[in-house]
């Protein structure tokens, strides 16, 4: 692995971006147009590192987007007269002045120096794209990433931008911003957005996508963690940061991009005990992270006990790999299969750091902290949640707005969320269900087993009748007490209002 890298880091200048922004513009440089040109196979086989079937259907094709596509997607040399065909108002030189190419004279070729990928978006505010520099990938180096490598848009990346809450805030910080993705997400329904990382070539990389999609509210600051806003509070938070659990010892490589230079979940817990100095009142920080089980301590229980009391917390486990499952993953990432001579050292380096502090497991997910205004009981969940998960940002929201309905005891009215179905298993011959179960069709996916008096109770909640007035028919109906019956419904009645089978009024506006 190359220390660092030896391309110098973009320089970020606006005149030039808006000018290489309208380039890219006029080529009609975009995600749909592209997947038009090389088809939507090839394309598709880009996302697992090919690149040849791009090349063999836009071969000869001299075309301005074809020559965008193989210079700044697939990080091909193209000729120098069809890069100034294709980048008339920027020119050649300009494109050397923000360091993202540079000229080979010798063999008439323009050299990307990074890459540059159209991503579309959808939000709150509807259908978009950016565009993204980044570094030049593995396929376009040829070799191992250097260190310091600057990521583009990843999984990660679009899992966090599908979990932030989609409302309007004041004053927000993506910490640890790498190509800048986050904090142009969030600056379209934030006041202003600070993006922070350790990496100076990380936020050169970032300023320049701001510059280049025309964003003008992100302030960019060098540090670690919270050191670049000490004393500032925030209405919300974000951050990818570098979580990934790396053994500290010498031949094992360190990329800045997922690597936080502490040892085991120790970076996930120090943001997790810093940030609720930089929440506003109701401000609300969210992030990806890992968290490891070790001998007689959760991965989950060790995350709580990170979180101050007065805090809301919502934990979201994905999923859970063993010791040797988490090494191979992170081992492959950073290009090394076990066909290569350095695998096997690797691995017993992670596995002997995991085994020296006991570790059983290492979880994955999502962490929401909210410092609440609703005067209700802190919110504490933590849970295991492999099932696909449709508009998690919509579904926390949700969570949070019905946790803050419930302060006050279950509202007078509930209504079934559209999304929720029943489904009844039967014996053969017997006309009683022998299992019922609510479906969520949206939000988390949950399945909840329920009995009769409880499926009745959300068959009935269609917005009309009262659940006082439920219950009591219920009561009736079941022929029990009607004091018996609230007792054993309305805890379960919360737990469906809290994970979004049936709606408060709040919900439905």
């Amino acid at each position: 692995m190359t220390a660092v890298s030896d391309t110098p880091a973009p320089a970020p200048d606006p005149r030039f971006a808006a000018l290489l922004a309208a380039d890219l513009d006029a080529a009609d440089f975009r995600s749909e147009p592209l997947r038009r040109l090389w088809g939507e196979e090839a394309d598709d086989a880009l996302g697992r590192g090919l690149r040849a079937p791009i090349l063999r259907a836009i071969d000869g094709d001299r075309s301005p987007l074809a020559t965008l596509g193989r210079l700044f997607v697939l990080g091909i040399p193209q000729p120098i007269a069809d890069v100034a065909e294709a980048l008339a108002r920027i020119g050649i030189d300009g494109l050397a002045t923000l360091g993202l190419a540079r000229t080979d004279a010798e063999a008439s070729v323009v050299r990307p120096l990074a890459l540059v990928r159209p991503q579309s978006f959808v939000d709150a505010d509807g259908v978009g794209e950016w565009w993204i520099a980044s570094d030049l990938d593995e396929v376009a180096l040829g070799t191992a990433l250097p260190a310091d490598h600057v990521l583009g848009v990843g999984g990660a990346s679009r899992t966090l931008a599908e979990l932030v809450i989609p409302q309007p805030v004041g004053r927000a910080l993506d910490l640890g911003t790498g190509c800048g993705i986050q904090a142009l997400l969030v600056a379209r329904h934030a006041g202003t957005v600070v993006a922070t990382d350790i990496s100076a070539r990380a936020l050169a990389f970032a300023e320049l996508n701001a510059q280049l999609n025309g964003v003008r509210n992100i302030e960019f600051r060098h540090g670690s963690l919270f050191e670049p806003v000490a004393g500032e509070a925030f209405d919300l938070v974000v951050s990818n940061p570098p979580f990934v659990i790396t053994p500290r010892v010498d031949g094992v490589p360190a990329y800045e991009y997922r690597d936080g230079g502490l040892v085991g979940d120790a970076l996930v817990e120090e943001f997790v005990r810093a940030v609720p100095a930089h929440l506003t009142a109701g401000g609300v920080a969210q992030l990806l992270g890992n968290w490891e089980s070790r001998a007689g301590a959760a991965g989950l229980d060790r995350l709580a006990s990170w979180v101050p009391s007065d805090l809301d917390a919502w934990a979201i486990e994905r999923e859970e790999l063993s010791p040797l499952g988490y090494a191979e993953l992170w081992i492959r990432d950073g290009g090394t299969t076990p066909r290569d001579a350095a695998f096997t050292p690797l691995l017993e380096a992670w596995l002997e750091d995991f085994a020296a502090r006991g570790v059983t497991a290492v979880g994955f997910g999502y962490v929401l902290l909210r410092r609440s205004m609703s005067g209700a009981p802190p919110l504490r969940r933590f849970e295991h949640v492999a099932q696909p998960i449709s508009q998690p940002g919509r579904a926390l929201q949700g969570g949070l707005a019905a946790h803050d309905a419930l302060a006050g005891g279950i509202p007078q009215t509930l209504l079934v969320s559209a999304d929720v179905t029943e489904a009844r298993h039967l014996l053969p011959g017997n006309d009683d269900p022998s299992v019922i179960e609510l479906r969520q069709g949206g939000g988390f996916g949950r399945t909840v087993p329920v009995d009769p008096a409880l499926a009745a109770f959300v068959g009935a909640c269609d917005g009309d009748l009262t659940v006082a007035q439920i219950v009591a028919a219920l009561a009736d109906l079941f022929e029990v007490p009607l004091a018996d019956l609230w007792t054993d419904l309305e805890p379960r009645i919360r737990q469906l209002v809290l994970d979004g089978f049936l709606l408060t009024s709040t919900e439905q506006e």
